[in-house]
């Protein structure tokens, strides 16, 4: 099956293990009145509770699908056993001329995958529109300007009365400043004040947390005091920090960096109205991590895009940045096999790198780092990996897949790839017997 996926591969893409395990119930060919494949497709018919059947189809790679059921996730139980099946040795897929429903969907990719690239059209009055524009940028400068002043008396305030004072405070307390930061149209700071008020009760050394914080956050105010005067690519680190976005379809104009980008991994976080996906990818040549970031409001599927596991021949273009880690892939990238895992020999050489990434970037949340040989192992309740030297990162409280982790290690060391903050990690993928797993996947 030409660019199939494997079928850990597949399951990666699963919004959840409820769609997981149904794909696997329907991943066999008496669920099917027919299953088609061509180089550009698979598609088939699913039997289900109707009188007519699904109409199912997906791109080879994953990386696109449409069913015609009820469901909203994306992709749907369908689409992932249909992908499923293409994985299958020998797949149950005859290859065959494509129906007016799958040429239709084809024509529709074409029209919309080149729209990413392509050059805007001119405004019926250029002039007008970039003085529109101007005075648009112009007035959002003095919102976020008399936003930041703002924030930094509020800081200056919590300061004055205290930590334990900043302990006791209420969810409306964080909430309320970060509303009017929001009115005040910088939604990064209001995140990170928000995540003030979590870090304020997150149990022993909430101290330290909430004062290293307090201290990135009051330097990120200072800087944008002084942004003229920081060099251009710490200038958008500072600016993007704050809220403010780049054009995408700008940015996918420009050169990127071309290399085989392998998937090592992918993480969902939600809040009350929006969920985000980060997708981590690798270079291969260039040992460049590179973070591609979809979003969804709540109820909303994500886009799916590369599944962990598989490699993507392309070029990637980095946000601007004084240390680029966020990127977009440009469409046309080619799959590749994952070939030979990457990474750091040690904890000591991840923790260096991550120093000088931070030296670089002082408002960088957390980096991609891919280890070579860690054993998990568990310490007065809490898990941490060690390496071969004893070194050890503690996991993050929040993961609940240790025990699979130390299932595929069995208790030797491993290859771990994950997302470390300068404080913990959390394991995105593990290799275990020549392929990758992706860790709290069913």
């Amino acid at each position: 099956m030409p660019n199939s996926l494997t079928s850990e591969q597949v399951l990666a893409l699963a919004p959840d293990t409820s769609s997981a395990q149904a794909a696997r119930g329907l991943a066999v060919p008496h669920q099917w009145v027919s299953l088609n494949h061509m180089s550009q497709a698979v598609w088939g018919e699913c039997r289900g509770s109707g009188a007519a059947p699904y109409q199912v189809l997906a791109a080879p790679d994953g990386r696109a699908s449409r069913c015609t059921c009820p469901s909203r996730k994306r992709p749907c139980k369908h689409a992932l056993a249909l992908l499923l099946l293409a994985a299958a040795e020998p797949p149950p897929l005859i290859s065959a001329a494509p129906p007016e429903w799958v040429r239709a969907w084809l024509a529709e990719r074409a029209r919309h995958e080149p729209a990413a690239v392509s050059t805007p059209k001119p405004a019926p009055d250029p002039e007008a529109q970039a003085r529109r524009a101007a005075a648009r940028a112009a007035e959002r400068e003095a919102k976020v300007a008399a936003g930041v002043e703002e924030l930094r008396l509020w800081l200056a305030d919590l300061v004055r009365r205290g930590l334990a004072a900043a302990q006791g405070q209420p969810p409306r307390f964080w909430d309320g400043m970060a509303a009017r930061l929001v009115d005040a149209q910088a939604p990064g700071l209001a995140r990170r004040v928000r995540e003030l008020g979590g870090l304020a009760a997150s149990g022993a050394g909430w101290p330290e947390r909430l004062t290293d914080r307090l201290g990135r956050l009051h330097l990120l105010l200072e800087a944008y005091g002084r942004v003229t005067d920081l060099s251009p690519d710490l200038q958008a680190d500072v600016r993007a920090a704050v809220g403010w976005t780049v054009s995408q379809e700008a940015l996918l104009a420009e050169a990127g960096a071309r290399d085989e980008w392998q998937v090592l991994g992918r993480r969902v976080e939600a809040d009350d109205q929006l969920r985000t996906q980060r997708t981590w990818l690798w270079g291969r040549a260039t040992g460049q991590a590179a973070l591609v970031l979809t979003f969804a409001a709540q109820g909303q599927p994500l886009e799916v895009n590369f599944a962990p596991g598989t490699a993507l021949a392309g070029e990637v273009v980095f946000f601007p940045s004084a240390l680029p880690q966020r990127g977009l892939l440009k469409p046309g990238a080619a799959l590749r096999a994952f070939g030979a895992w990457p990474g750091y020999a040690s904890l000591a050489e991840a923790a260096r790198a991550y120093g000088r990434a931070l030296a670089r970037q002082p408002w960088l949340e957390r980096t991609l780092a891919p280890l070579w040989a860690v054993t998990p192992v568990r310490v007065e309740g809490a898990w941490w990996l060690r390496d071969v030297a004893g070194h050890g990162w503690p996991l993050a409280a929040g993961f609940e897949a240790a025990w699979q982790l130390l299932g595929l290690s069995g208790g030797a060391p491993l290859p771990v790839c994950g997302e470390w903050d300068g404080e913990a990690f959390w394991p995105l993928s593990a290799w275990a017997e020549d392929h990758l797993v992706v860790l709290g996947a069913a």
